[in-house]
């Protein structure tokens, strides 16, 4: 089955789930975006309001910011897939909470099961604390990270959501630093994988 179609299937089975804590309340399931082959998936925090009545993730000016991000790796937003940590918009953008996340979670890993990206870039600390739990974001933020997930190799690479980066110019202007990350490490990674060599030659400062 497609990949497109599988992501479709989960998506709706999503929707029929009653038992997710934040379904009461919200307009819209946000799910995700983007391209269910891409080997780059972004993952945020949670719905905002025009998330919310939209359905879909990264369209407030967050995500107008995203969008300008990727534009300068000239990387367009069709050509990743976007997901958050959570689907549903917690009540007046509040942060998630622990079980919030649980719940959620099991969804979150089908979807990165069924895209089989080869780096996944988080957006904020909740998503990266999936990956990287107990760090603090502005020590990590922009280093890569191979993270053994499932049985299976990832690079993780966490950044501020770009929210942050609105707010405060020292973040906007570390997370456009950031994102120059991306195209280096698929590269490295397509280098890889044709020349088979092992992760340690990688030359990215990867930790685990």
């Amino acid at each position: 089955m497609q990949k497109k179609k599988k992501l479709d299937n989960l998506k709706k089975k999503m929707e029929a789930d009653n038992s997710l804590p934040l379904k009461k309340g919200s307009t819209k399931l946000v799910f995700g975006v983007g391209d269910s082959n891409s080997k780059v998936l972004f993952i945020g925090e949670g719905p905002g309001y025009y998330e919310d009545q939209s359905g879909i993730p990264f369209v407030g000016r967050a995500g107008k910011f995203l969008d300008e991000l990727l534009h300068s790796i000239k990387l367009p937003r069709e050509k990743v897939y976007i997901t958050n940590v959570i689907h549903h918009r917690p009540l007046n953008n509040r942060d998630p909470l622990p079980e919030e996340i649980n719940a959620y979670g099991k969804y979150l890993d089908k979807i990165i099961e069924i895209v089989e990206p080869s780096v996944i870039v988080t957006l904020g600390r909740f998503s990266m604390g999936k990956f990287l739990p107990g760090v603090y974001i502005s020590q990590v933020n922009g280093k890569v990270y191979e993270v053994s997930f499932k049985e299976k190799t990832l690079y993780v690479v966490p950044m501020y959501h770009p929210a942050a980066g609105l707010r405060n110019g020292s973040v906007k202007r570390a997370t456009m630093e950031d994102f120059l990350v991306i195209p280096k490490v698929v590269k490295k990674i397509k280098v890889k994988k044709q020349k088979k060599e092992p992760s340690k030659q990688m030359g990215l400062g990867v930790a685990s």
